[in-house]
């Protein structure tokens, strides 16, 4: 089987152990989420930045704008966690490498705090929009609007006939030996 992202820019092995390990899979699944956005940027080029499918759908590069930039307010507003200045956090010139490591850089920085949460952090609401959520619950929604935009950016690839890379499973571009897709009811009626 081939790694499972393409582009690996937080290594397992750098995920810090969590204060409380009812919270590990929180780290884990941050991590994990972060080098599969990258491997879906990864796919890119810089001449396709400006690239958008439809006059009223966002570039390639609004989407990593808003995804650098509601991650920062998410992690910073929202969760407290210290962030770097919102007008640094879009790297200029902007490339997809140049976007893939702040990204990265972005992302090891909080891990450490994150990593520093007791249960009691992470179960507090706080002020989420006009609403109060528990820290845990924003954590969960920022994961859920960071597939939405990866998701967004796969259709990109298929409309301009790109590889998609695999983020959970093989896809019609990739695939290897054992892989193992639900696609049939004997296969999801497996135990």
């Amino acid at each position: 089987m081939p790694a499972p992202y393409s582009s690996c820019v937080i290594d397992a092995r750098d995920v810090p152990t969590a204060a409380d390990p009812a919270y590990q899979h929180v780290l884990d699944v941050y991590a994990s989420e972060v080098n599969k956005i990258a491997s879906v940027w990864r796919t890119f080029d810089d001449e396709l930045l400006e690239y958008r499918p439809h006059p009223k759908s966002t570039t390639v590069a609004g989407v990593f704008k808003h995804e650098l930039l509601s991650c920062r307010r998410f992690f910073g507003e929202f969760l407290g966690l210290p962030e770097p200045d919102a007008a640094v956090t879009v790297p200029d010139p902007m490339t997809v490498d140049a976007c893939i490591t702040r990204l990265a850089d972005l992302a090891r920085a909080r891990l450490p705090h994150l990593a520093g949460a007791a249960a009691a952090w992470w179960e507090t609401p706080v002020p989420f929009f006009d609403v109060e959520r528990t820290r845990l619950w924003i954590f969960w929604r920022r994961v859920l609007h960071s597939a939405h935009h990866r998701t967004q950016l796969t259709v990109y690839l298929r409309m301009l006939d790109r590889p998609v890379p695999p983020i959970y499973g093989p896809t019609a571009d990739v695939s290897w030996s054992g892989a193992d897709p639900t696609q049939t009811v004997e296969a999801a009626r497996r135990r």
